[in-house]
């Protein structure tokens, strides 16, 4: 797919998605924010794809809304959010594929909540992580009132939103914030290795794990024991799970094809 703010790159089952305006940071316009959310409609669309890698350009993740490009207009924001940003939420926690954040550079406001809203986070060492809307007055949104706290506990969450505290890539990781930590120029080696695991593995199964580590935030044990149930008979019914079997029997490596 060709788009002017991002660049869509699918090779051997692996989309590869990149903000792509670094003169701004990659900082989010109106077009940017509607081609996410037609880059995603296409990974959804797209069977062939087991494992996304989102990344920005340039020296930045993404440093959330381009304030220039709404500097002096008067428009609802709330309209923006369900118009813009939320879509692009939903459709990443609803997308049965892990996605991995390659947080190259600063996530800041609404680019730090896309960044946890990913699966699986690889940072640079030059990477930053900040909730940076109080700075101008606002409050936190595109989901980081809901990935913030999970992570790292209500009451560093109300610190780090409060406060607009700048957090290091090293201190996100002992925040449980993101799961990988590397020298930037090793970043692209360790963000691999989850890319050359998750192409081929038991996509199905991940799916649906996703979908229930996203219900357990919002349920009882017995309503998780029931969900559990569920997937598995899904599961089960797999062609992987088939494989996975067959390759335990015959003691050899599964090859699964991720249905």
């Amino acid at each position: 797919m060709e788009f002017e703010t991002l660049i869509y790159e699918v090779n051997e089952g692996i989309c590869r998605l990149t903000f792509n305006r670094p003169d701004s940071f990659n900082a989010f316009n109106d077009q940017q924010s509607f081609e996410v959310q037609d880059a995603l409609k296409a990974i959804e669309k797209d069977k062939s794809i087991r494992v996304v890698v989102l990344t920005g350009a340039g020296k930045a993740f993404c440093s959330g809304q381009d304030l220039k490009a709404i500097a002096g207009q008067k428009r609802s924001l709330s309209e923006s959010l369900y118009k813009r940003y939320n879509p692009i939420i939903r459709a990443m926690r609803n997308l049965p594929i892990p996605i991995i954040c390659r947080l190259n550079g600063v996530a800041a406001g609404a680019g730090c909540s896309i960044a946890l809203a990913c699966d699986i986070i690889v940072a640079s060492e030059a990477a930053s992580m900040i909730e940076v809307f109080i700075n101008v007055g606002l409050v936190l949104d595109s989901g980081s009132s809901y990935f913030l706290p999970k992570v790292v506990g209500s009451n560093k969450a109300f610190e780090l939103a409060t406060m607009g505290s700048k957090v290091t890539a090293t201190e996100a990781y002992n925040l449980g914030m993101v799961n990988r930590v590397v020298a930037a120029d090793l970043l692209d080696e360790e963000v691999n290795k989850f890319v050359d695991y998750y192409k081929t593995a038991p996509t199905k199964a991940i799916g649906l794990m996703k979908k229930m580590l996203n219900k357990a935030g919002n349920s009882s044990l017995d309503e998780m024991l029931e969900y559990e149930a569920y997937c598995q008979e899904i599961a089960g019914n797999s062609n992987d799970y088939q494989e996975g079997v067959q390759s335990f029997v015959e003691k050899r490596k599964a090859v699964f094809k991720g249905n």
